[in-house]
């Protein structure tokens, strides 16, 4: 099996506590065939690094005493870090997904639409508890939609013009989309918003629920299966194949609850700033950072990235 370990920081020199305990490792084992360190990025507000190697045996104990140790640091200094494993050594990434509302943009739709049609707290009081996994989805989505009857559809518009990109969000489609990774938005928010954001950022396709409207007016239902978790994941297992790819070759971004089928799915599953219950159960996390630091625990350094 070949690993990878990324460490992003922030001036917290990290990388000289973590060196010593690799190297002591690789020379302690037979199994490490080689063990190579790359400084992937040196920036202002970042610094990250990666050790990749090829290793036969259980990594358990080794990942624990780096783990020991970076969560001793971590109280004190702004890093995240990633731990991969796959069964080849090259970098073949070829599909990345993502979730829309709160992971490429700062904000979760339905609330904003709520907010503007001052009912908001009373939607975002449903959202929170969707996205932590307190309430089924479908229900959750259903109770919110129906509080919407009535929005109308002129002030859409308004909205999505006021909503931000989640920062890195366009450097990091900037970059997958020069480096051939097909693109795409997979989101239980709604399709008029992840249309748009697709298109604007270069992305390949869009997955969402449509905004159902009568009269210039939101109807507040749905007549067609609500995308949620599972449909998240039945989206990617159907790219999957469609491609023709292995999982090891896909990438999924999310920080919700409906996200974790598809997180646990992808080869690369990645809790982006996410609730509690997701970065429980998720393999892979970025709390510190920007959204494009993505890129790096891909493997890619900036001597071929795109600014």
């Amino acid at each position: 099996m070949f690993y990878r370990l990324t460490l992003l920081e922030n001036k917290a020199n990290v990388v000289n506590a973590l060196s010593p305990l690799l190297d002591h490792h690789s020379s302690l084992t037979d199994s490490i065939l080689t063990l190579h360190y790359r400084s992937l990025a040196s920036r202002p507000h970042i610094q990250a690094h990666q050790w990749s190697w090829h290793y036969d045996s259980d990594l358990s104990h080794l990942r624990d005493q780096v783990d020991q140790l970076l969560y001793s640091i971590q109280n004190r200094n702004n890093i995240d870090w990633v731990w991969q494993q796959q069964p080849q050594p090259e970098l073949d990434w070829r599909l990345a997904v993502f979730d829309m509302d709160s992971t490429l943009i700062q904000a979760e739709v339905i609330d904003q639409l709520a907010y503007t049609a001052g009912i908001g707290e009373s939607v975002a009081t449903i959202t929170a508890q969707c996205m932590a996994g307190g309430m089924d989805f479908q229900q959750g989505f259903r109770q919110r939609l129906s509080l919407l009857a009535g929005f109308p559809i002129k002030d859409l518009e308004t909205i999505y013009n006021s909503i931000k990109l989640m920062p890195g969000a366009e450097r990091l489609m900037r970059n997958l989309v020069a480096l051939g990774v097909h693109c795409v938005i997979i989101s239980g928010g709604f399709g008029y918003f992840a249309n748009r954001l697709a298109q604007h950022l270069g992305m390949q396709e869009a997955y969402a629920n449509p905004l159902e409207q009568q009269n210039g007016r939101l109807t507040g239902t749905i007549s067609v299966p609500i995308l949620d978790a599972e449909r998240k994941l039945e989206l990617l297992e159907q790219l999957t194949q469609k491609k023709c790819l292995q999982p090891w070759q896909t990438i999924a971004v999310g920080d919700g609850a409906n996200d974790l089928p598809m997180l646990l799915k992808a080869g690369l599953g990645v809790a982006f700033h996410a609730k509690p219950l997701v970065q429980q159960k998720a393999h892979h996390r970025i709390n510190q950072f920007n959204l494009d630091t993505l890129l790096y625990i891909m493997g890619y350094g900036d001597d071929v990235l795109l600014n």
